[in-house]
């Protein structure tokens, strides 16, 4: 078999990509995808009760780069979402990020005015610090309340969603925490926030629905590329596994689900309740905040376990971004320059954590680079 683009992978990068050769350049595509369906880890379902469920985790879209909302946009009406997610706190709910008014939940009121007064001070209104840097703070208030966030919402959850205490982590990662001294509870604040309004799902299929375009499910790429002649290749898969863990296997996060279905209208307040503490797992997902226009008399939730990846039993979700694994990922990285009829991108394949908009851009990118103006990445 001869093919002018061979894609591994039909997560958001590779049908992006696919979407962009098939339209633009006018060249055949051939998708190879090891699972049973399209979508990767954005990939949702409709379960008996009607409910559109997220298979692999909560997925609320936010950007503040038009371009890859109007690319997107060509795909899907969008629902207008924000997303909030609550935690658990000493048995009290509170907004996350943790804000003014999380210190107002779980503080008595004469100490959470004097620290939002510190904290309005000292950085000003609507700004967002990284839990360890406040934590270097000398005020003993500050410091006080550092040492607080980082032991109820921080240390917890980070251990059971790592696997390591937050000091063995890259800061990109913990910069993900912050403190927002705001009084607005949505998790993003981007410009752009929304759900498919058909899924996610629906959203991919029609950027692969394109004569030009082929998909194999079910098909592992390494047992059949012998088999497969392409002129390039677009590979989303581990980067480790391509080079056959030539410079040692990388480690990935996995995680597992537990669905469970109640006949209830609704069991949480938002679509997002996270469980730093007391719990093995680290969250509790009710789908049908997600799309309420959606009605249904039962409610389907997943609780959320971060757990190793372990190939052959799960999927990998996450790269463990730390010193060592960086290392080792450059000299694969070395391995891919010399190569110049391929491209690796996203999580797994470049060993970097991406947002959903993040690695359209990043497609799109690697596009009209590599792919029109021959560019080199």
């Amino acid at each position: 078999m001869k093919i002018s683009y061979l894609i591994v992978g039909s997560g958001l990068a590779g049908s992006v990509l696919a979407e962009r050769i098939a339209n633009v350049l006018k060249k055949e595509v051939l998708i190879l995808e090891k699972r049973n369906h399209v979508g990767g880890n954005v990939y949702d379902f409709k379960d008996e009760n009607g409910i559109l469920i997220h298979k692999y985790g909560p997925h609320a879209f936010h950007t503040n780069n038009k371009r890859v909302w109007d690319y997107l946009s060509q795909f899907t009406e969008w629902y207008p979402y924000f997303h909030k997610v609550l935690a658990v706190i000493d048995g009290i709910k509170v907004p996350l990020p943790f804000n003014l008014n999380s210190i107002y939940k779980v503080f008595p009121l004469k100490l959470a005015g004097e620290l939002e007064e510190k904290l309005t001070s000292k950085y000003g209104y609507n700004k967002k610090i990284p839990i360890l840097e406040l934590k270097k703070e000398e005020d003993p208030s500050l410091k006080f309340l550092a040492q607080y966030i980082y032991e109820k919402v921080f240390l917890g959850y980070t251990l059971k969603q790592w696997g390591v205490s937050p000091d063995k982590i890259d800061p990109s990662v913990t910069a993900r925490v912050p403190v927002y001294i705001s009084r607005d509870d949505r998790y993003f604040q981007d410009k752009y926030q929304g759900i498919p309004k058909d899924g996610y799902t629906k959203m991919i299929e029609r950027m692969l629905d394109h004569p030009k375009i082929k998909i194999e499910l079910e098909t592992d790429f390494f047992k059949v590329k012998d088999k497969i002649k392409y002129d390039f290749l677009i590979y989303t898969g581990p980067i480790d596994e391509f080079f056959e863990f030539k410079y040692s296997k990388l480690p990935y996060r996995s995680l597992y689900f537990s669905f469970e279905n109640y006949p209830v209208e609704t069991f949480q307040e938002v679509a997002q309740v996270n469980y730093p503490e007391n719990y093995d797992f680290t969250r509790i997902t009710e789908f049908k905040h997600f799309l309420p226009f959606r009605k249904s008399h039962n409610t389907t939730i997943a609780f959320e376990y971060p757990c190793e990846y372990t190939p052959k039993e799960n999927e990998p979700y996450y790269p463990v971004p730390n010193e060592e694994n960086k290392t080792i990922y450059n000299k694969y990285k070395r391995l891919v320059q010399s190569l110049s009829n391929t491209v690796f991108i996203g999580r797994l394949a470049e060993y970097k954590y991406y947002n959903m908009d993040q690695i359209v851009a990043r497609a799109l990118e690697v596009f009209y680079n590599r792919l029109i103006n021959k560019k080199g990445i």
